[in-house]
């Protein structure tokens, strides 16, 4: 379940208030708890308004999860206004996922700094927080593009610092501020001609908005109006990359989000940012105080972490494969530790073995091939450094081999080594049926270096394939691919795309296999359909007798068949 389609976590409404002639401190509160109800509520709406059909495109469900954070820290913080102040700080910072939500993390900042030591905010001082918010949020990112959040942001201030001169109601103030915002939102088309070519306003533009229509809400009862929902089909933008949140929208050739906090001092940020700018786009650095929130699009994951090392600590590093994940999941949730971890054998006779692996069934499996730790993690679920670290101290061995399972948890794993005295080596494994090829080269009373030599060798002989289902619509090197369609992939990406689950997987199958081929090893996901596996090993039988098959139930999420094929 996404975060969009949480309940509100137990908030009720805000009672009605008429003509409220300026905001408490606990009537800004109540704005911050109507916005993250309404960003729940409205969540799907922003999302359809994103361009591209990619993870880092869920402009609602990153804004949600910033909001989230903060409603976290604000609970049990009622009578204090520093402690509130300080929780829409601290929360927004430490919950933003994506440009949106890091960009929206500084307006918030920007308004509870301008907020902190007033004990009513009138139409002056909600203009003066408005604009110290949108500068803010201008100085987060290093390459501003109009025609995004930033503009509505920095427009609405515009008009609120022009309608403060005058005496005016507050309900009056706020409602203008309001139109104000529709008349910028709609304009981003204008600025920005990707918006147009998909006719669509700016996503993160329009849920900020609904932070301006939460203060009227609270300020008189005046119905929160839903953000625009696209009707339109927009797949053939193939670029993955978000544009919606105010930097240029050429990224098209960056495949992987970084992300990272970062203990660092502020004299070293400067030049981290300009170390950032050489290898990326996308950068988004907010923060203060020691702590920032790091996001950058980038070919080299190495170097934007090393850059990072370079400044001071990063620690719960999230990776993204903007281009792999493109149609895997609906919303993408990286784990930013906490994930579950289970130790089926702590000890080891020299080197020991962890596996990140999403599925009981699978788990299991892995166990029961001596794997010493997993890591609960995969598709959708990736664990963060803090994780692998955690799992590796559990382990009695000074020699560990990781195997990740998924692209985007090797770049993680690989930090794991620079941060513990023991010797850990990374076999990057893609998929889980790399894993299990891995396993039957592995040595226990080999040292990790030559573990991880045997065992990664094995890993590339197997061919893998995977059935999953797309999230929407887009072109694809097999074709043009709609919303529902079942989807077969390789090692390089989407080469079948079927209407039905069946023939999806028969022609998945059917292209992997080669005359050299002897051994196919199917896994079901969690609920595979017990008739469709019966097709495929009939399909099997009478295409490829020569074939020996092997059927595990792994029980993973969103993929109904994994293949490995020796």
């Amino acid at each position: 379940m996404t975060i969009c389609r949480l309940s509100a976590l137990g908030i009720s409404s805000i009672p009605f208030v008429e003509q409220l002639k300026s905001f408490s401190v606990k009537q800004v509160r109540d704005v911050i708890l109507k916005y993250d109800e309404s960003l729940k509520s409205y969540c799907e709406n922003l999302n359809s308004l994103n361009v591209y059909p990619v993870p880092d495109g869920d402009t609602g469900t990153n804004m949600s999860f910033t909001l989230k954070s903060v409603i976290e820290e604000l609970d049990g913080n009622d009578d204090n206004p520093e402690a509130q102040w300080e929780a829409i700080r601290h929360g927004s910072l430490m919950g933003a996922r994506g440009n949106s939500g890091v960009i929206l993390s500084q307006i918030l900042r920007g308004l509870a700094d301008s907020f902190s030591n007033k004990n009513q905010m009138g139409n002056q001082a909600i203009a003066e927080a408005l604009t110290h918010a949108s500068e803010a949020a201008y100085a987060s990112v290093l390459k501003p593009v109009e025609g995004t959040i930033l503009t509505v942001s920095r427009e609405i201030a515009e008009k609120a610092q022009e309608l403060a001169r005058s005496e005016m109601a507050l309900t009056t103030f706020l409602s203008q501020l309001v139109s104000a915002g529709e008349d910028s939102l709609n304009r981003t088309p204008d600025l920005l001609p990707v918006l147009k070519d998909a006719n669509v306003v700016d996503a993160g533009g329009a849920g900020y908005l609904l932070l301006i229509q939460c203060f009227l809400h609270v300020a008189d009862g005046t119905d929160i109006k839903p953000p625009p929902k696209a009707t339109v089909n927009v797949s053939s933008l193939t670029s993955p990359s978000e544009t919606n949140i105010g930097e240029k929208p050429d990224v098209s050739e960056l495949r992987y989000e970084v992300m990272f906090f970062l203990d660092a001092p502020e004299s070293k940020i400067d030049q981290f940012k300009l170390e950032w700018q050489d290898i990326g786009d996308s950068i988004v650095v907010v923060g203060g105080d020691g702590l920032y929130n790091c996001h950058i699009h980038s070919n080299d994951i190495g170097e934007s972490i090393e850059a990072g090392i370079r400044a001071g600590r990063p620690y719960q590093i999230r990776v993204t494969d903007l281009q792999d994940e493109l149609f895997h999941v609906e919303d993408h949730i990286e784990v930013g530790g906490g994930s579950e971890i289970i130790v089926p054998n702590p000890s080891a006779e020299n080197t020991a073995i962890i596996a990140v692996v999403a599925g009981k069934g699978i788990q299991q499996i892995f166990a029961s091939m001596g794997v010493n730790a997993i890591v609960a993690g995969g598709q959708s679920m990736n664990p963060s450094v803090k994780d692998l670290l955690e799992a590796v101290e559990k382990i009695q061995a000074e020699e560990v081999v990781i195997l990740p399972n998924n692209k985007n948890i090797i770049p993680v794993s690989e930090q794991v080594d620079h941060q513990v005295s023991k010797n850990v080596l990374v076999v990057p494994t893609r998929s889980i049926p790399e894993g299990f090829s891995a396993l039957l080269a592995f040595d226990p009373a080999a040292d990790a270096k030559t573990n991880s030599q045997s065992m990664g060798a094995m890993a590339e002989s197997v061919v893998t394939g995977e059935i999953t289902q797309a999230v929407r619509d887009s072109e694809t090197d097999a074709g043009k691919v709609i919303k529902g369609d079942w989807i077969g992939l390789d090692r390089t990406g989407v080469i079948v795309a079927r209407k039905s689950l069946a023939d999806a997987a028969m022609d998945l199958l059917q292209t992997l296999i080669g005359d050299e081929h002897e051994i196919v090893t199917i896994i079901e996901g969690e609920d595979c359909p017990e008739k469709v596996t019966k097709d495929l090993l009939a399909w099997l039988s009478n295409e490829k007798p020569e074939i020996e098959v092997e059927v595990h139930s792994g029980g993973q999420p969103l993929y109904p068949y994994y293949f490995g094929i020796e």
